[in-house]
């Protein structure tokens, strides 16, 4: 059997993962999405309510579909998390503004042994593409996170990878905004180590339900709050952060 530390012997097979797409009302972007599907490896679409037959369109694109009734944007996260069934799982937005081409690069990372949860560090591609209010929020919780763990992070985007058994020894509970955010506390509570990579962020397709606007992003940021509120289950994790670039 594979140890956590050993790597070795998964770098001289192919590494393959399950992508978590949480989707609701994502029609237009899903094509360009699931094209960038990495080969071999699994799209697990999580549709969380949509209207726009975002279900169909993932099917006809060989997707994975789940159904998650609860609305959240944590109750899709974890509903793909629990449906996954490969070594590894990343998560990405399903709207455009990731590109889920570039999880290799992650999943590697973990796979090396060089780290236990990474996080694309989005570095916006153009003007507009990061709501400045969005943008705002995240600044401030990473303070607040900093502050709550020691991680010096710049980002708690949405794109990420770890290996599954990893993501589910964590037992997330959260299931509105806050989820990411408890993912990185908890990984960090349990000793995991935690780092980012710069990925290109571009507009999204569409308007985002959650950064689109001032009312969503402060639903979302109330919701991390509450989660950087909680007291640790385990002793703090130090964690660490890889180095990044963008500005």
């Amino acid at each position: 059997m594979i140890g956590v530390n050993d790597s070795s012997a998964e770098l001289t097979a192919p590494v393959t993962a399950d992508i978590v797409l949480p989707c609701l009302d994502e029609a237009a972007a899903l094509p360009w999405v699931l094209g960038r599907i990495p080969d071999g490896w699994r799209a697990v679409v999580v549709d969380n309510g949509s209207t726009d037959g975002s279900a169909d369109i993932a099917r006809a694109w060989g997707a994975t579909v789940v159904h998650e009734a609860r609305r959240g944007f944590g109750a899709a996260c974890h509903a793909g998390l629990l449906a996954a069934t490969a070594p590894y799982v990343c998560f990405c937005d399903c709207d455009g503004s990731l590109d889920p081409a570039l999880l290799p690069g992650l999943v590697a990372q973990v796979a090396a042994g060089e780290s236990d949860l990474v996080l694309g560090r989005r570095c916006p591609e153009r003007f507009g593409a990061w709501p400045a209010h969005a943008r705002a929020g995240n600044i401030a919780l990473s303070r607040m996170l900093r502050t709550r763990t020691g991680l010096r992070l710049r980002d708690l985007g949405p794109m990420r990878a770890a290996r599954r058994e990893a993501l589910l020894a964590l037992d997330l509970t959260d299931r509105r905004s806050g989820y990411p955010l408890e993912m990185v506390v908890r990984a960090s509570d349990a000793g995991l180590r935690v780092t980012e990579t710069d990925v290109p962020y571009l507009a999204r397709t569409g308007r985002s339900k959650v950064t689109g606007t001032w009312r969503g992003t402060w639903h979302a940021v109330r919701d991390m709050r509450a989660v950087l509120r909680r007291p640790p289950g385990v002793p703090t994790g130090t964690g660490s952060v890889g180095a990044g670039t963008c500005r």
